[in-house]
């Protein structure tokens, strides 16, 4: 009875604390699906950037100990990153003060 009863509780502890998108998220989610870069693994030394908007955009990358290595605001589509060591980083752009964050792979 008591495996059955414990059984139950986590059944019900699922289903009432999902994860559930707040609206914040929402509202931004249709924005953020029009940014994308690549390439990524990125090897040639440059990224490019498309959106459906065009107009210039902030880019900040920081890197895994969460310092700022590169700062730049591009209009361009391009982005120069031959400065950047082979590593892992996180690539925030700001467009429309709605800022997303990437994962950006440099080989």
């Amino acid at each position: 009875m008591k495996k059955c009863f414990f059984g139950l509780l986590l059944f019900a502890c699922f289903f009432s604390f999902g994860q559930e998108i707040d609206s914040s998220e929402k509202a931004s989610s249709g924005q953020t699906s029009s940014f994308q870069f690549y390439p990524n693994p990125a090897t040639q030394g440059v990224i490019y950037f498309t959106s459906t908007e065009n107009i210039a955009e902030d880019i900040v990358i920081y890197d895994v100990f969460g310092e700022i290595v590169l700062t730049e605001r591009i209009s361009s589509g391009s982005l120069d990153i031959s400065k950047l060591v082979a590593g892992v980083y996180v690539l925030q752009a700001t467009q429309n003060g709605v800022a997303i964050s990437r994962k950006l792979i440099v080989k």
